[in-house]
């Protein structure tokens, strides 16, 4: 009806100032069609109270036990008040723990308000916001504390002559591009979208959450990817607690796994910061030397400087020319923002 009127008073007044109102108020419309109002899908995620008892004890803990050793903990919902737990010697991963240290898992059923994970030789109660940790013979041993990582490079902002690709207020520099408000915020969501703007050498920032589905296993569970150059990717999935291959989050796929999985709790807010160099190639185009990627998951270096050797199978092939940001859709709702590149 504003429009309308507007058309109306041009017709019979000729005011220009009015037709740049009628511009502008289109462009808001057309813009507004697009992005405004929030995905069922993503509002169901909110809204899901059946998943209130599986968030409970979802979460990392980290404390000093008695002889002075430290550890870390992950625990995983499994579904239906089920929990598995991971402890990590000398500390959470990427904060101590490295490959090469020792891991105990055991799986237990929450009950009366905790969770009791056993194994021979220690019982480990989990209540609220805090393990209890006993040896077999029931002597206390100390308790660890729950805490809430975050990435150093988490709301990064994007450096002078960075090439803005998503600031959460349109989602014009994609092709298939989606956007949905999540929170009181505007998210890009993963629904196989690429970017408008092409890439050879670059650094590339990114922030990405995976969904809590405690019930889904292994590729079912908060999976995604961000294909560098639309040849290589990185694996986004929800592999907290996993040993991490390269099909889990931070994997190159079927290429290489991560130095240590970063994976953070689902729901966290995560980030991956990578420095590309394109492959090599001389005038006959054939390839002289590999892609090389380097790329810090959460601000730890899980790939330092990785040669490629191929590129990952369903999208572009290897080629000398520079290709765009991709983005998978595996049917799970993964969320994007803040994402930004500087061409090099």
């Amino acid at each position: 009806m504003l429009l309308l009127q507007l058309v109306r008073s041009i017709l019979i007044t000729g005011n220009m100032a009015m037709i740049c109102r009628i511009a502008t108020l289109s462009a808001w419309l057309a813009w507004a069609s697009v992005t405004s109002g929030a995905d069922p899908s993503l509002q169901k995620l909110i809204d899901d109270k059946a998943l209130a008892q599986d968030r409970m004890f979802l979460g990392e803990y980290v404390g000093v036990l008695e002889g002075g050793a430290r550890w870390g903990a992950q625990v995983i919902p499994l579904g239906e008040g089920k929990y598995r737990g991971v402890g990590y010697c000398d500390g959470l991963p990427g904060d101590g723990w490295t490959r090469d240290k020792k891991t105990h898992t055991a799986e237990a059923q929450e009950a009366n308000g905790e969770v009791q994970f056993r194994d021979d030789h220690t019982r480990v109660v989990l209540r609220d916001d805090t393990m209890t940790v006993y040896s077999a013979d029931g002597t206390k041993l100390g308790t660890m504390k729950k805490l809430q990582r975050k990435s150093p490079t988490l709301g990064a902002k994007p450096p002078q002559g960075a090439i803005v690709l998503f600031d959460g207020t349109s989602d014009r520099g994609w092709k298939k591009g989606k956007t949905s408000e999540f929170k009181g915020e505007m998210v890009l969501m993963s629904t196989d979208c690429e970017t408008l703007e092409t890439f050879g050498d670059h650094q590339l920032h990114l922030e990405f959450r995976t969904p809590l589905v405690p019930k889904e296993r292994g590729q079912g569970r908060g999976n995604s990817g961000v294909y560098v150059q639309d040849r290589y990717e990185v694996q986004i999935l929800d592999s907290f607690g996993l040993s991490g291959e390269d099909n889990e989050c931070g994997g190159v796929y079927s290429i290489r796994r991560p130095e240590v999985n970063m994976c953070f709790p689902p729901e966290s807010w995560q980030t991956y910061d990578i420095d590309f160099r394109a492959a090599r190639y001389d005038t006959q185009g054939q390839k002289t030397e590999n892609a090389q990627l380097t790329v810090r998951h959460n601000g730890v270096v899980i790939h330092d400087k990785l040669s490629l050797p191929m590129a990952t199978k369903g999208r572009q092939p290897e080629g000398p020319s520079p290709a765009p940001l991709y983005l998978q859709d595996h049917q799970n709702p993964v969320l994007f923002r803040n994402i930004w590149a500087v061409k090099r």
